[in-house]
């Protein structure tokens, strides 16, 4: 085969290009002709789906999943919570901290502990006010940083444990309200990701993983309710009963301040 000039290979080269360009601004595809980077490329193929069916991957993906560490703030009926608690289906350790105040919480099985500070107890900054004040001061300093268990039967314990139970905390607050719409792309910490959000975010906006399972990576609560990390999607963790000597078992009630 006789060779080109270098002339000749140089136009056609310069042509072949001219029309990949005009081919690519009128978006169609031609073999040998570059479009860019598939944004799908190397990806977990949700970026293709519908809102709801990404939904329905992420809801899925959190729900088979061993383990979660779920954290950030959570704005409920005026009060502001800053949860970071680490969850899985035998239970959940952490910290909650609602009004300056900040508390551990550990489940195992059924069997809630909650573990606080002397102002945790009291209610107030801990000086006491006359014989009932500091009579309640002495009794609360006999908690501080021990793990009180919480009876089953008290009315703190269907409220605290909610925090310890993953399917429930990941099922109430990973919902989306309104009409569901795909979001922009983007990274969550150092995943690649998807926003959908509910009625254009109003309603909430969820990050999803590309990268991987579809895990929810950040959630953007609607009507600025907070906003929550989840990382170390099936990262076990250690559940372990506190010692005899740094617990406090109340019977059926717990103490009230």
């Amino acid at each position: 085969m006789t060779a080109l000039p270098l002339a000749s290979r140089a136009r056609r080269a310069a042509f072949v290009s001219a029309v990949c360009a005009g081919l690519v601004a009128a978006a169609t595809s031609l073999t040998g002709c570059s479009s860019g980077e598939d944004p799908d490329a190397g990806t977990n193929g949700v970026g293709k789906l519908s809102a709801s069916k990404i939904q329905g991957k992420a809801d899925k993906a959190a729900g088979s999943a061993s383990a979660v560490r779920l954290s950030g703030t959570v704005v409920s009926k005026s009060h502001t919570y800053s949860l970071d608690m680490r969850l899985k289906g035998e239970g959940g350790t952490g910290s909650v901290t609602s009004k300056g105040r900040t508390f551990q919480l550990l489940r195992i099985g059924e069997q809630l502990y909650l573990k606080a500070d002397t102002e945790f107890w009291t209610g107030s900054d801990g000086e006491g006010d006359g014989k009932s004040g500091k009579s309640d001061a002495t009794a609360a300093a006999k908690l501080d940083g021990k793990y009180v268990k919480v009876p089953q039967g008290d009315p703190a314990y269907q409220q605290l444990s909610g925090f310890t139970d993953k399917d429930k905390l990941l099922g109430g607050m990973l919902t989306l309200h309104g009409k569901l719409t795909v979001g922009d792309r983007g990274k969550t910490g150092t995943l690649r990701s998807i926003k959908i959000t509910g009625d254009e975010g109003a309603g909430g906006t969820l990050s999803v993983s590309l990268d991987g399972k579809p895990y929810p990576l950040r959630l953007d609560r609607g009507g600025h309710a907070g906003t929550l990390k989840l990382t170390d999607w099936n990262k076990d963790f250690p559940l372990e009963e506190p010692a005899k000597e740094e617990m406090v078992d109340y019977g059926k009630q717990l103490p009230t301040s």
